[in-house]
C-alpha cells in the first residue's frame, strides 16, 4: 500500500521531469541559474558543509578563492541536475555532441586481447553522463558483446530507484553493487568479457575500512572494493578524466591507470586512483561534489603511513 501511495504521489514528479526534458537548451539553463539563486543564496543548501570541505581542502587559499570556488561549484551543480534530467529524451546523436571521449581505444585494445576492463569513476560533473561511453566504442568491441554495465546502491524509495534506473540505463545497464561480484566472477567463469564502471570516490560503509591516504589535506579512506573486483577478474584499468567545456559541454579521456590489476600490490591501484583524482580535482575544485559530507568520520593513518610510496 505505501508503495502504491508513492507511486500515486510522485507520478505528476515524473511527468514534469520528462516535460523539462523536452525542453530547449536555454530554458534548461533558465531554470538552472534560477535553481542555483534559490540553493545558495536562499536556502544556502548544504552550504555549510560545502565551506568547511572546501576550507579543510585548501588551507592555502584566501577566503575569495575558496567563495569564487564555491559559487562555481553550485552553479555546476544545479547545471548537473538539469543536464540529467535532459538525459530522458536525448537522442544518442546529441549526446555523442556534448560528451566527447577521447582514447577509447584503450578500451577497444582490452577487449581485443580478451581482457575486461574496470573503469574508475568519481562524482565529477556530469558523471551521469559517463555511461555514453558506450555509443564510443569500436564496431569490434561491439560484436565481442561484453556486458556493459556501473554498479549502483538501490534507493530507498522505490520510485525514485525506478526512475534513476530508467535514467542510467538509457546507455548502459545498472547492476546493485551488493551483486557486482557474483556476476563478473560467474562472466569470467563463462569466458565474457566485461565492461565495468564504478564510482569509487565513496567511504567505506560503517564499520569498514578500505585504504587509508592523505587527499585532499586530509586523512582519507576510500572504498577498495572496486580493486578487489579488478584484481580478482584481472581486469586492465582505466579512469575517466572528464573536464567541462561549457554548459551542456563535456569531453572525457581514458587514462590508463593499470594494463593488469592482478599484477599490482594491494592498494596500489586505490591509491594511484586517490591520486589522480587529487591532481584533477586541484585542477578546477568546481567540478567535484563538494556537497559528500566526505571526512564525515574521520580516520587516523596507519602506523607505516610515512614509509608507503606515495605523494604526501
Amino acid at each position: 500500500m505505501k508503495v502504491k501511495l508513492q507511486n500515486i504521489l510522485l507520478a505528476p514528479l515524473g511527468w514534469m521531469l520528462h516535460l523539462l526534458a523536452f525542453m530547449p537548451w536555454w530554458w534548461i539553463w533558465l531554470n538552472s541559474d534560477a535553481l542555483y539563486f534559490l540553493a545558495y543564496h536562499v536556502l544556502g543548501y548544504r552550504k555549510k558543509i560545502v565551506r568547511k570541505n572546501l576550507t579543510d581542502s585548501f588551507p592555502e587559499k584566501s577566503e575569495e578563492e575558496i567563495k569564487k570556488i564555491e559559487k562555481q561549484f553550485y552553479r555546476n551543480f544545479t547545471d548537473y541536475f538539469f543536464e540529467t534530467v535532459k538525459m530522458l529524451h536525448m537522442s544518442e546523436s546529441e549526446m555523442k555532441k556534448r560528451m566527447v571521449f577521447h582514447d577509447v581505444e584503450l578500451v577497444d585494445q582490452a577487449i581485443a586481447r580478451g581482457q575486461s576492463v574496470m573503469l574508475y569513476c568519481a562524482h565529477t560533473f556530469n558523471w551521469e553522463w559517463l555511461t555514453s561511453i558506450s555509443l564510443w566504442l569500436g564496431a569490434e568491441t561491439i560484436k565481442a558483446n561484453p556486458i556493459q554495465g556501473q554498479a549502483y546502491h538501490p534507493l530507498e524509495n522505490q520510485w525514485f530507484d525506478r526512475f534513476f534506473l530508467n535514467l542510467r540505463n538509457r546507455f548502459t545497464s545498472c547492476f546493485p553493487s551488493n551483486e557486482v561480484l557474483r556476476i563478473m566472477v560467474g562472466a569470467k567463469r563463462k569466458g565474457q568479457l566485461m565492461i565495468f564502471g564504478f564510482l569509487s570516490d565513496q567511504h567505506p560503509l560503517p564499520g569498514h575500512t578500505g585504504v587509508i591516504t592523505k587527499f585532499l589535506n586530509h586523512p582519507t579512506d576510500f572504498i577498495n572494493g572496486t580493486e578487489a573486483i579488478a584484481r580478482k577478474v584481472d581486469m586492465a584499468v582505466l579512469y575517466f578524466n572528464v573536464k567541462k567545456l561549457r554548459r551542456g559541454y563535456y569531453e572525457c579521456t581514458m587514462a590508463p591507470m593499470f594494463d593488469h590489476a592482478k599484477s599490482q600490490p594491494k592498494d596500489a591501484i586505490t591509491l594511484r586512483y586517490a591520486e589522480m583524482l587529487e591532481a584533477y580535482i586541484n585542477e578546477d575544485p568546481s567540478l567535484w561534489m563538494w556537497t559528500h559530507n566526505r571526512w564525515k568520520r574521520p580516520v587516523q593513518y596507519p602506523d607505516n603511513f610515512n614509509s608507503q610510496n606515495i605523494n604526501q
